[in-house]
């Protein structure tokens, strides 16, 4: 039985549910058992149609895009609009100029937030492409920036070990979101994040598999010029990436974590949104519905209720309808999901089974 480094997933990772204050700036406090002073904050309101926002320390509070657009990187031109600061145990939002999701009317909003290394980057030249880099190596997440365009090149991700997902974007151009995931059936493929479909092969990563120092790339538009990557690797007890099948049934798979997930997203290999679901806001759909998407910037009430159901377990989680969008009879399906706590801890005590 496999021990993990990390006791305290939200010393690493946290959600926060608020609800805004119609553009008034104020303190959002997190409330796990660690303060977390985030570097990446993933901001979606959860009664109304606004777009998704994230915002990380790298490019700076001013900075966001958006998953749900191809938009090129929008920026807050005052310091108390939108992302106003980064606190020591959460953040701090204003009056909504470019990201409507973090202080936009009273409606409840949602911001998934992901410890780095607190704003500092170092230069990487472990590529052959230069980069900058803020990496939480424990936790198993970096930022990257990098600029410059041209042919197959190499990137450095600062993570010492492989990622199992990228997440990439031109901040200066509007591209689709390319996200590369450790179950790709082929290792040139990737999703979209603002589409909903499978897998397509257009060549983002030059047919090649990261490694523990360096991701590759092409010369395509949305890995050229002016683009950021969240990188992210499985981390025993904290995260993971990965696959599962669908059987059709309401009795459905039970994917093996390793730990009490906190947030998952899902994402079914053909016509499908990226759907997310997480502990704070309910992992049984309520009347109104609690599933969002990345893809889109449809409200809970939107997606409805229509049975996209996941139990939370202590040691994974198990799908426990037949929706045909996370559990497909045979259909392949990707996941990425962040722990509550871990099944067991450092010191080799098992979580109490639920």
């Amino acid at each position: 039985m496999a021990y993990t480094n990390i006791d305290d997933p939200s010393a690493y990772f946290q959600t926060a549910i608020y609800n805004g204050q119609s553009g008034t700036q104020f303190d959002v406090t997190n409330d796990g058992n660690s303060d977390l002073q985030p570097d990446l904050i993933w901001f979606k309101d959860r009664g109304a149609a606004y777009s998704h926002y994230l915002v990380d320390s790298s490019r700076g509070r001013a900075k966001g895009l958006k998953s749900d657009t191809t938009a090129a990187e929008t920026t807050s031109g005052q310091t108390n609009w939108d992302l106003v600061s980064f606190d020591s145990d959460g953040f701090e939002v204003g009056a909504p100029s470019e990201g409507e999701s973090t202080n936009a009317g009273t409606t409840s909003k949602a911001a998934w937030q992901w410890k780095a290394n607190g704003g500092t980057t170092a230069n990487n030249t472990t590529g052959s492409l230069a980069s900058v880099v803020q990496a939480n190596t424990t936790a198993g997440f970096s930022i990257v920036t990098w600029t410059g365009a041209g042919g197959a090149r190499t990137v450095g991700h600062g993570l010492g070990v492989a990622p199992d997902l990228i997440i990439v974007k031109n901040r200066s151009t509007a591209t689709q979101w390319g996200v590369w995931i450790n179950s790709l059936a082929d290792t040139d493929n990737n999703f979209r994040l603002n589409e909903t479909r499978g897998e397509i092969d257009d060549a983002l990563w030059n047919d090649t598999v990261p490694t523990s120092s360096v991701f590759s790339i092409s010369s395509a538009t949305e890995v050229s010029n002016n683009s950021i990557a969240y990188c992210f690797a499985n981390v025993q007890g904290y995260s993971k990436f990965g696959g599962y099948v669908g059987n059709g049934s309401a009795n459905g798979p039970f994917i093996y974590t390793g730990f009490r997930p906190a947030l998952v997203m899902v994402k079914k290999n053909g016509t499908s949104e990226w759907f997310i679901t997480d502990i704070k806001r309910g992992i049984k759909n309520s009347a109104s519905g609690t599933t969002l998407s990345a893809t889109n910037a449809y409200s809970e009430a939107q997606i409805g209720p229509t049975q996209y159901d996941i139990d939370f377990l202590s040691n994974g989680f198990k799908v426990t309808d037949s929706n045909q969008y996370i559990n497909a009879n045979g259909a392949s399906i990707v996941y990425a999901a962040w722990a509550e706590h871990p099944f067991v801890t450092s010191t080799g005590i098992p979580t109490t089974a639920r």
